[in-house]
């Protein structure tokens, strides 16, 4: 991209800089620390310059936005046209206190629904099983029956508002119950329009929400590939998360490696399917973290579309552009919220939010400032909505399409994380892939390393945390709390009897009875899934009879 000529002049130039005005600042003010490192603790250089980029090739490299490799953005126009889905994370408690707050952030100019599920939901329970005792509502919405969906859904036009389900080992179930609820609401399967997370993979590797063994897991999470491809075309039924990976304390590089190397293998799943790649590829989606580090995270964000790109055009030999396409909802960073001074979080979201959007987000979630202390209050989660539309409305960063584009600190930042990207394939490739990996630890092993390395720097003063480590305060916080309704659990569990004694018993055991056939065979487990949803058979019920067929699973205790 540059001449050599040009660029042997810039090194003598820089060379004289160094020994001159350089020097000179050093020594009557020398720079704070010693050395200045990313969040992933990586190093940062003093200056950045065409010398860093100079292989770069602006056609191969970047590429206009909206076309391959898709760096500088997968829409020509990006927000000029359509800004980003403001899409907020919400559940608690029952079915109709979190009806209520969708209402409320759809009312406040939310444009998406994002459910969350409480942990008994999460891992395949019904609320009244001896094993989610405690757990009622208190990291999501407890949703046990086509019923709690029914309650959970009611006024919303699910035909107009895309929806974004965080579930993943009972997602088939929970998916068929969002279908079952909508038809019921008069909406056919191709008018819905959302995502399901449903990334298997992902838990194994580090959230850990995982209920059967990797091989049928998998299965499942292709069978709902497949379906979603036939009857749901508007649908992406999976959405490959690193948000979870960098939460548990993963780098930039590892996030963004670890991501990638779990759609591909998505992708690798529904070839040996039968499926084109052109048919169900365009329908996945992704889902990333955005953390503390600026510049660091818009450079991720722009490698994985470089590296996704490239690996369907040519590893996969994908010919619709659509299916190189790499689109993406991000989070703030739960992780880094502090529960000292919380109102600081709401800078720290705001940065994350910002880089998010430099970065070419299509859907975001801004977390609160007291999710470091409980589920977030209406005044909350307002403060963090409101932070996405100052961006969008007020900043300016939406009039022009990738704004810091051609940076050489940028470009050198995308590049250093897509080569650590491709160090890591080759190493997944060495233990025999993705599924072998997660077996022998791996994935899991670079991640605790690198968490304890962040916080080792913490502990050790390196890293500074504001008001946790520089600037604390001794007083405790007094931020209002979110109160659910303590009569909340007994009308779930009252609501679940009464589903279990109105239904109709011969269809119940029918439907299950034709599920268990299915999962001993090589059958897409949908239809049959949907059936018993239908039939009003419970979340329970249904995992149980998957368990017995499929099994279930327990990480190594080497691990």
């Amino acid at each position: 991209m540059y001449d050599r000529k040009k660029v042997a002049e810039l090194q003598d130039s820089i060379q004289k800089w160094e020994k001159t005005s350089l020097n000179k600042a050093l020594t009557s003010l020398p720079e704070r620390r010693e050395s200045f490192i990313t969040t992933s603790s990586e190093p940062v250089n003093r200056l950045y310059t065409p010398l860093d980029i100079q292989n770069i090739d602006y056609e191969k490299d970047l590429g206009n936005p909206g076309e391959y490799p898709y760096t500088r953005g997968v829409h020509p126009t990006l927000y000029r046209s359509k800004l980003w889905t403001m899409r907020m994370f919400a559940g608690f408690g029952t079915a109709e206190e979190t009806n209520a707050r969708f209402k409320y952030l759809l009312s406040q100019g939310q444009t998406g629904l994002s459910i969350a599920f409480d942990l008994a939901t999460l891992m395949g329970y019904d609320t009244d099983a001896p094993e989610a005792e405690g757990e009622f509502g208190k990291c999501g919405v407890a949703i046990s029956s086509l019923k709690d969906m029914e309650i959970l859904l009611d006024g919303i036009p699910l035909d107009q508002v895309s929806t974004s389900m965080t579930i993943n080992s009972p997602a088939s179930i929970i998916w068929a119950m969002y279908i079952a609820a909508a038809e019921k609401q008069g909406v056919r399967p191709e008018q819905l329009r959302g995502t399901t997370q449903n990334d298997i993979l992902k838990e194994f590797i580090a959230q850990k929400e995982y209920i059967f063994p990797p091989e049928a897991s998998m299965r499942l999470v292709t069978d709902t590939i497949e379906f979603g491809t036939s009857h749901l075309p508007q649908w992406n039924t999976i959405s490959i998360s690193g948000y979870h990976i960098r939460e548990a304390g993963s780098t930039a590089a590892q996030e963004l490696a670890f991501t990638l190397a779990d759609g591909l293998e998505y992708v690798r799943w529904g070839i040996q399917r039968g499926l084109d790649v052109d048919e169900f590829a365009p329908r996945l989606s992704f889902f990333f973290n955005a953390h503390n580090d600026f510049f660091e995270e818009i450079a991720k964000y722009r490698a994985a579309r470089r590296i996704w790109a490239r690996e369907m055009k040519e590893t996969f030999g994908a010919k619709n552009p659509r299916s190189w396409i790499l689109r993406f909802h991000t989070q703030t960073a739960g992780v880094s919220l502090t529960a000292q001074q919380p109102e600081n979080n709401v800078v720290r979201v705001a940065i994350q939010a910002l880089a998010a959007v430099l970065g070419g987000t299509q859907s975001l979630h801004t977390n609160s400032l007291d999710e470091a202390l409980a589920l977030p209050s209406e005044h909350a989660v307002t403060i963090a909505l409101r932070t996405q539309q100052i961006i969008a409305e007020e900043s300016g960063v939406t009039n022009t399409v990738d704004p810091l584009g051609g940076s050489f600190f940028l470009e050198a930042q995308t590049d250093r994380l897509e080569a650590q990207a491709y160090a890591y394939f080759h190493r997944i490739a060495d233990l025999g892939g993705v599924l072998p990996a997660i077996e022998k630890g791996f994935f899991q092993s670079e991640i605790s390393d690198a968490a304890y390395l962040y916080q080792r720097e913490i502990d050790a003063g390196q890293r500074r945390i504001v008001g946790l480590n520089a600037y604390a305060e001794g007083h405790a916080p007094s931020v209002p709390i979110l109160v659910m309704d303590p009569q909340g659990y007994d009308r779930q569990v009252a609501r679940l009897r009464e589903v279990r004694r109105s239904r109709d018993a011969g269809q119940v055991g029918q439907s299950l009875d034709r599920l268990r056939f299915a999962c001993q065979g090589t059958e897409n487990t949908m239809p049959y899934i949907l059936d018993a949803v239908r039939a009003y058979c419970t979340l329970g019920e249904i995992i149980n009879v998957m368990k017995k067929e499929l099994g279930t699973y327990a990480e190594p205790t080497w691990i």
